[in-house]
């Protein structure tokens, strides 16, 4: 055989051997990851949505909606996932939302890739508290409805667009004065 095949075999064997142990360490550690990501959504959920103790998954019509109840059963709220495009990528945001009054509870956000230092303050409470008790009638107009962080008004603006949105489409599955 001459040494050009020898590469080849050799290659190929190290390939399949690699390929093997990346498969056996996904299969490993596919279930932890998962679970994980699972832990972190249902913490999120129960952070936006006061008095939940745990959380029911409900799909209605093309949103996924997280109904919180407290230890008794009773609703206190919903939460939805809110996408917006960032400065320098998309932000994740969760919303916890009361039908019945019509207004946001809280927000969360989840994950962003915004500016440290500018951008990145829109994960800080002095931001995020600002949309607690805000209506589903507001407009969310940054400036107005909204107070921007000084030097990332791209940052607030798709943080207010991304729940105005959601908000709207949730408002018309869960009308302001009905039912969880």
């Amino acid at each position: 055989m001459n040494q050009y095949a020898r590469m080849i075999i050799v290659l190929m064997i190290i390939s399949i051997a690699s390929g093997a142990v990346l498969a056996l360490s996904y299969e490993i550690t596919n279930p932890t990851i998962q679970e994980q990501a699972r832990q972190k959504l249902e913490q999120s959920v129960l952070t936006v949505i006061p008095g939940a103790t745990k959380m029911e998954e409900i799909q209605k019509e093309d949103m996924i909606v997280y109904i919180g109840l407290d230890d008794e059963g009773n609703k206190k709220g919903i939460s939805f996932e809110a996408t917006g495009s960032g400065f320098n990528g998309p932000i994740e945001i969760m919303v916890g939302y009361n039908p019945i009054e019509g207004n946001l509870l809280a927000i969360e956000i989840l994950s962003m890739s915004e500016t440290p230092g500018l951008g990145a303050k829109i994960k800080e409470e002095a931001f995020t508290s600002q949309f607690k008790g805000k209506s589903s009638e507001e407009e969310f107009a940054v400036k107005e409805d909204v107070q921007a962080i000084s030097g990332a008004t791209i940052s607030s603006t798709a943080v207010a667009n991304a729940i105005k949105t959601s908000l709207d489409k949730i408002v018309k599955i869960y009308p302001v004065g009905g039912d969880l």
